[in-house]
């Protein structure tokens, strides 16, 4: 274990980015006895609601980093996407813990999927397009279906295609060419089910994870997160070593979430990685010892690691746009057991994260029971 500093409660913390997650770890952070200052672009955003002070700037506004800097003792970042060039100016400005080497590697997939390639952890196979001819001969040797993704940007589905046909390379080609970014191209994974499982690394090198979720995914966007997951025991341990493997390989100081495929046969194939608490760790706010959100602080500030022991089973439910009328509307019916959060969003947008409901019970078929029951997504189809 080398020695590294602790970042004591009574600290500035300043985040990059002032979204939800950014709130929630602020949220989480004032109960330790720390104090937030966040940037981001938007004026009063879930975070800024919640912390000091925020700087409202663009995220790839240098100057206003520098700021944050000046003011905190400590910068972490809430999710990927910041700018990984700000963030590597930081570095020499302040304490980023969490550094930007694992920014770059996670901001692009190609990068991303190389990196747990040479760690011996299977991914589905890929290739590189720059062409529609490239992808024309990449087809050729993975075949269909497959997913045509940017190789940057793009989340909840957006910036990738799911190729079904040979008739449809050309339109997809075209379509995500649009974003002027490289383009990469991937097998079909006939996976069973999506598991997520979220290491923790300190600073020191402490390293823990949290039970394996089960996610439902509709229209590309989570719905659901199920705990415990319904695989086996060994897929659950092999889930957490491979995102333990990959938090050291890394070198992780902070949180990563590791979402894997589960095929047939019960092999793992890792799909995607964050470096940031997920929202497939959101269940953890209520089922867990310590939250994703506390164990990020822990381990940035290089506290010891919290217990991630589950509590009770737990079935964690996205509230985007088009579901908090609803929710609003049944908030005095919710059972005891149901914890609601809410992130402070000002609009309203369809297929928007506005909130989350965790419902806790003795079972998970209990608490998808009660979410069936409340019919605020009753008109959810729901697919993998």
């Amino acid at each position: 274990m080398k020695q590294a500093p602790v970042i004591k409660p009574g600290a500035t913390i300043g985040i990059l980015g002032g979204g939800q997650l950014g709130r929630m770890i602020a949220l989480a952070g004032r109960a330790m006895g720390y104090r937030f200052l966040t940037m981001d672009p938007t004026p009063d955003a879930p975070c800024g609601q919640v912390a000091d002070e925020q700087i409202v700037a663009a995220y790839d506004d240098a100057q206003a980093a520098l700021e944050l800097a000046e003011k905190s003792d400590l910068i972490t970042y809430e999710f990927e996407n910041v700018d990984a060039t700000v963030a590597e100016i930081l570095e020499t400005k302040s304490f980023v813990p969490q550094g930007s080497r694992l920014l770059r590697i996670t901001q692009n997939r190609i990068k991303e999927k190389t990196a747990i390639q040479e760690m011996g952890i299977p991914v589905a196979p890929f290739r590189v397009v720059a062409s529609l001819q490239d992808l024309e001969a990449a087809i050729e040797e993975l075949g269909l279906p497959a997913v045509l993704k940017t190789a940057t940007g793009g989340y909840d589905g957006k910036g990738q295609w799911v190729l079904r046909k040979h008739e449809e390379l050309g339109q997809a080609f075209a379509e995500l060419s649009k974003a002027g970014v490289e383009l990469i191209v991937e097998q079909f994974v006939p996976f069973t089910m999506e598991v997520s499982v979220i290491a923790a690394r300190s600073l020191s090198g402490e390293v823990s994870t949290f039970p394996a979720a089960e996610n439902v995914h509709v229209n590309n966007i989570l719905h659901l997160s199920i705990v415990p997951a319904r695989v086996s025991a060994d897929i659950e341990l092999r889930a957490k070593q491979i995102a333990e493997q990959i938090a050291e390989k890394l070198e992780v100081v902070g949180l990563i979430a590791v979402e894997m495929f589960v095929t047939a046969d019960g092999s793992l194939y890792v799909n995607e990685l964050a470096p940031r608490p997920h929202n497939s760790g959101h269940y953890t706010m209520d089922a867990c010892v310590t939250s994703q959100f506390e164990q990020h602080l822990r381990a940035v500030c290089n506290l010891p690691l919290g217990s991630t022991r589950l509590l009770s089973p737990v079935v964690m439910v996205n509230i985007l746009g088009e579901h908090m009328d609803a929710t609003l509307a049944m908030v005095e019916k919710l059972p005891p057991t149901a914890k609601l959060h809410l992130y402070g969003k000002k609009e309203s947008k369809e297929k928007r994260k506005m909130g989350h409901l965790n419902v806790l019970a003795a079972t998970t078929e209990e608490a998808l029971a009660i979410i069936d029951d409340l019919q605020i997504w009753n008109k959810v189809e729901v697919t993998q």
